[in-house]
């Protein structure tokens, strides 16, 4: 069997940044003294004029891109996410949210799979601070294909955008012709017992666990929510509808993120059982990437386990 393939999507949003600013003139990079490891530093390479470097000064690097923006330009301003929503989001707010600029957000080292950094750098908590933006595109690509098209729809659509990257490797399981579509969700696998609603890095592991339940009975349908605002309303309401059992599986803290979304959608349109599987209001601890996974229960077995036990109730 040919092994898969593995790109961490902060290198796919790196690629893709400088790949599109032929393409796209206006097209303007900042980052906060961490270029090699958001990986803009590619962009930085061809385009030297239209890279700027702000140093350790994210909430500065936020008012710079809102100025950019006033003036015609399409900036990204890239840092980890820890800095990006947590360090600058007064500014993000005010600055940028408050007039609607056109100022994209690329966020890298999400979620607990940041690593040995620890706890300090593992950011659980971003997508739930940009939701509450009004006017905020929050956006988790899944893979490296699916990064790539979700950058340059985010130069395309006007207003501001909040992209969410990991540092981890993930599966690449998407094919070239995927066409991607902001606030479109997309229907990953059929199932009629259940559905797991998933998003980011691990969209791969809640469809090996799908694959893993059906070998005991369970038919699990799995959907990729790549755009969690605006999330794709009419296929969460469907697959409440049909599967009566919604399960959402998040590297983020279960309050405020995606299972929050899943959950206030199926409240307000066809009321089900929603169980959200994600970091459980907690701070994450330094370790290796994937047994952090493991430890809190967010790889493909702990999702099984999850499903099985409140199944089991």
């Amino acid at each position: 069997m040919a092994e898969v393939k593995k790109v961490a999507t902060r290198q796919s949003y790196g690629e893709a940044l400088a790949e599109l600013g032929e393409k796209y003139p206006d097209l303007v990079v900042l980052d906060a003294d961490l270029a090699a490891a958001t990986k803009t530093e590619w962009f930085r390479k061809r385009y030297p004029d239209r890279f700027i470097d702000c140093g350790i000064a994210e909430m500065n690097m936020m008012g710079i891109a809102a100025g950019l923006a006033a003036c015609g330009k399409i900036p990204f301003a890239s840092s980890f996410a820890m800095f990006a929503a947590g360090r600058a989001y007064e500014i993000i707010r005010n600055s940028i949210g408050y007039p609607h600029l056109n100022v994209k957000i690329g966020a890298t080292h999400a979620g607990v799979s940041v690593g040995e950094d620890g706890a300090t750098h593992q950011c659980n908590e971003d997508i739930a601070l940009m939701r509450t933006i009004p006017g905020m595109t929050v956006i988790q690509p899944s893979d490296d294909i699916e990064t790539k098209k979700a950058v340059e729809a985010a130069i395309q659509m006007e207003g501001p955008v909040y992209m969410r990257f990991c540092r981890l490797p993930a599966p690449v399981f998407h094919t070239p012709d995927y066409r991607y579509e902001i606030g479109k969700g997309d229907l990953l696998r059929e199932g009629s017992d259940l559905t797991l609603v998933a998003s980011g890095l691990l969209v791969t592991q809640a469809l090996e666990a799908a694959e893993r339940l059906a070998t005991e009975g369970i038919s699990a349908r799995v959907i990729n929510i790549h755009t969690i605002k605006p999330i794709d309303r009419e296929m969460i309401a469907a697959a409440a509808e049909e599967t009566h059992r919604i399960f959402t599986v998040e590297e983020h803290n279960i309050i405020g993120g995606l299972g929050a979304a899943v959950a206030e959608v199926v409240c307000e349109t066809c009321p089900v059982p929603v169980t959200r599987i994600g970091m459980n209001d907690c701070y994450g601890q330094s370790g290796p990437a994937a047994e952090l996974l493991t430890y809190y229960g967010l790889d493909a077995d702990g999702i099984c386990r999850r499903v099985k036990e409140t199944l089991g109730k």
